[in-house]
């Protein structure tokens, strides 16, 4: 049968919703100053500071777009990312580390972007954008 298509209305309303971007990051400074740079840009943003602490915060509402350091303490990135991956398939995942240099998603990480820690923060909010464009237009 497929979705219903949406009405002209329906999808302006979908393109001009302020997007919602998760942050997950245990190093306070630089979580704050990623969430500060997305807000100035336009997105609505949550932060959590591990593993446990994200899946808590989804408990409120599941965000457009996961944003997520891989080494943390309790839950490291590699976990949530993969538990999310599972259970919401659709949520745009970026990974992010010091540990891995480049622009490719590492090896055995779950995720379809990667930002290299300690690189501009606007790579990153140029790839939230890049990822914020292509899940309005498949839901569109």
């Amino acid at each position: 049968m497929g979705s219903t298509p949406k009405t002209f209305p329906q999808t302006v309303a979908l393109m001009l919703r302020k997007r919602s971007v998760l942050i997950v990051e245990d190093e306070g400074d630089l979580r704050v100053i990623l969430a500060a740079m997305l807000v100035q840009t336009g997105y609505d943003v949550r932060t959590a500071w591990d593993g446990v602490s994200a899946l808590l915060e989804m408990e409120t509402g599941l965000p457009d777009i996961i944003v997520s350091d891989l080494n943390m303490p309790r839950m490291s990135g590699f976990e949530l990312l993969s538990i999310v991956r599972a259970e919401f398939p659709l949520i745009p995942l970026i990974a992010m580390s010091g540990a891995f240099s480049g622009t490719r998603v590492p090896e055995g990480v779950v995720a379809d972007a990667f930002y290299e820690k300690g690189t501009h923060p606007v790579f990153l909010a140029r790839l939230v954008g890049a990822m914020t464009r292509r899940r309005v237009s498949s839901q569109a």
